[in-house]
């Protein structure tokens, strides 16, 4: 690798950039591809400049995650989702939880549309947010700002030298897969193409013979879901 300068090194990997900024989804006009991609080629030098060969991990996925890490650094500083949408989900989760305690079972969306007083469209638009936010940082979603684990240390295995992050790593996988294990067939199927294989949502709407705007419900409503399963473990 280092036989090669920056430049090139840069050129080689700008495929890896494009893979990165296609996963990414941005509902603001602050903004483009373009605005994505050169902040991604900012991670990737950056990547190039700190990469340790010695560590024995593939420089692929250690610039993915530096990669994506600039990039949602950037998009977490100027985009954010608007109050409107925030007190929206803020009254989902407290409902969902209202719900689930009275009922001793999962809401469904009737019940769900029935106490927030609003209609099933209503509803599919808090999941959109739930997608979009899980999109930028699906452990912003699901865990606390002390314990948040990177995605790639939630869905893949990864060596660490730190024993004890090593174990709160493993035990937030178990308790994650135990959640995942609660969703139904096809939540559970959307989130494996998306996490997994990585697949972009017109992938995956091809994949279910859904459209796009469904898959982002899906998606959506799993990750509600999750949370909730992940804050009754911590009670």
């Amino acid at each position: 690798m280092y036989e090669m300068n920056m430049e090139d090194q840069v050129i080689k990997y700008l495929p890896l950039v494009e893979k990165v900024v296609a996963r990414i989804t941005v509902k603001s006009s602050d903004y483009d591809y373009e605005d994505l991609f050169n902040t991604g080629v900012i991670g990737l030098i950056d990547a190039l400049k700190k990469f340790d060969p010695q560590k024995k991990v593939p420089f692929e996925s250690y610039a993915y995650v530096r990669i994506r890490g600039t990039i949602i650094d950037e998009i977490r500083s100027h985009g954010r989702l608007s109050r409107y949408k925030f007190d929206n989900l803020t009254r989902y989760y407290r409902a969902k939880q209202e719900l689930e305690q009275e009922l001793k079972r999962e809401a469904t969306d009737k019940e769900l549309c029935s106490k927030l007083q609003i209609n099933q469209k209503k509803l599919n638009d808090i999941y959109d947010s739930l997608h979009y936010m899980a999109s930028i940082s699906l452990e912003d979603v699901l865990f606390s700002a002390e314990q948040s684990p990177s995605r790639q240390e939630i869905f893949r295995d990864k060596k660490t030298g730190d024993a004890q992050a090593h174990l709160l790593e493993t035990e937030m996988k178990q308790e994650l897969a135990a959640a995942i294990s609660k969703l139904s067939e096809r939540e559970q199927l959307v989130l494996s193409l998306y996490y997994e294989q990585e697949m972009t949502l017109k992938e995956i709407s091809l994949v279910l013979d859904v459209s796009i705007a469904r898959v982002s419900q899906i998606h959506g409503r799993a990750v509600g879901k999750l949370k909730g399963f992940m804050e009754e473990n911590d009670d």
